[in-house]
């Protein structure tokens, strides 16, 4: 179970890492940046959170997987220990990755709700399960 949770873990967090240059492509393409000094001797430029739309659609996204993410990888591990069947292990992990490479697909490409609602409660039903099996499982050793 530990190389498949490896595998996806793994793919879960280059995938974070990608938004992060996806971010960067759409604040140099659109003139839009963070900070004053990001954009230092460029005129015309825009500066701040929330100027452009589309700059901001990635920014989200990015968001989103941090906040999703990183609970996947924590509860993920720990679940693990819980001694799970391979089928329930293997299904939570394939439809947690695949509910957040699409739900940055929708999000991306501004498919119409509820695809991106129905990905993000996808991969936080998974994110729910995982923590209530680890707490049930571990709950005696308190």
């Amino acid at each position: 179970l530990f190389g498949m949770f490896a595998f996806h873990a793994g793919l879960m967090a280059v995938k974070t890492l990608v938004m992060a240059p996806l971010t960067a492509r759409q604040r140099f393409k659109k003139g839009n940046f963070i900070s004053r000094e990001d954009g230092a001797g460029r005129a015309g430029l825009k500066i701040g959170v929330g100027v452009d739309e589309d700059v901001e659609r990635v920014r989200r996204a990015h968001q989103n997987d941090i906040e999703n993410i990183f609970p996947f990888l924590t509860l993920g591990f720990l679940y693990l220990f819980t001694n799970p069947e391979h089928c329930c292990a293997e299904w939570a992990f394939r439809i947690f990755s695949g509910a957040r490479i699409l739900h940055s697909i929708v999000y991306l490409f501004e498919v119409p709700q509820p695809s991106r609602a129905l990905c993000f409660f996808a991969g936080i039903g998974v994110n729910f399960y995982m923590g209530y099996k680890v707490l049930t499982h571990f709950a005696g050793s308190m």
